[in-house]
């Protein structure tokens, strides 16, 4: 071999394994979902009604055809705004070819036409949110534990005060949080690191409960829970270290929603 492939080969073999060491020591991002999160403004009832129209007759059917699948759709419990939707990508091409390939489908713009089409003086919804997250090593992809009817769901932002911060809770989570979580009843659909949206840097997760009498329940249980109490007493882990802000939203899935 000359000297000059040589040495290209051998750097070859060098930046292979350092990919492969980074790998073990954060976590590969193969395997694990990507989630666009979106936050769909709506300001009167005409427009709650033709969004969850829209929503359930032409959007989840056109998505799903194009790979996006399972949806989720998440409204308040005692008002029509704001409305979030979940949407599971396999890759970063899925979300950057979603639009196109939507707009190619002639059964969605058939179906979601008035949706689609309206006018500036009548908005079909005020204003979209949206962030990309990525699935945390811990929890590589979306679930839906609980399928009764009435369940119910609880979106959590947690805000952290620095991207380093922000990774040490993460460390938590996929540490032992997100095992004790499980064991005490505090149902995972989905955890992600925000990658672009508001409040960066955060991370987000969703819980599933059949009531909101088991969330009130099993979150007392979580509380005393001897791993739990063990955990959080690491001065690593401290709230006031990596923590600046919560956001706690009871929500519950629409009628249409796949999760």
């Amino acid at each position: 071999m000359k000297r000059r492939e040589f040495l290209t080969a051998s750097c070859a073999a060098g930046l292979t394994g350092l990919q492969g060491a980074s790998g073990m020591a954060y976590g590969s991002s193969a395997g694990r979902d990507i989630y666009e999160l979106r936050k769909y403004t709506i300001e009167k009832q005409a427009q709650k009604d033709g969004f969850d129209a829209f929503i359930a007759e032409a959007g989840i059917p056109a998505l799903n055809r194009i790979g996006i699948n399972p949806v989720g759709v998440f409204e308040p419990e005692e008002d029509i705004n704001p409305v979030y939707v979940l949407l599971r990508h396999a890759s970063m091409d899925s979300i950057a070819t979603a639009t196109q390939k939507l707009l190619a489908d002639q059964e969605y713009l058939a179906k979601g036409a008035r949706f689609l089409n309206a006018p500036a003086i009548d908005p079909a919804y005020a204003r979209v949110e949206s962030s990309i997250l990525l699935a945390f090593t811990g929890m590589p992809q979306v679930e839906k534990p609980v399928t009764s009817a009435g369940r119910v769901v609880q979106l959590r932002i947690y805000e952290s005060p620095s991207v380093k911060t922000g990774q040490k809770k993460i460390e938590m989570f996929n540490r032992s949080e997100i095992d004790i979580f499980r064991k005490t009843g505090l149902h995972p659909v989905f955890f992600g690191e925000t990658l672009t949206g508001v409040k960066m840097p955060n991370l987000t997760y969703m819980l599933m409960f059949q009531d909101r009498e088991e969330q009130k329940a099993n979150w007392r249980k979580f509380g005393s829970h001897p791993e739990w109490k063990k955990l959080c007493a690491m001065p690593e882990y401290a709230d006031k270290k990596i923590l600046c802000n919560i956001t706690n939203l009871n929500l519950k899935p629409a009628k249409y929603s796949q999760i």
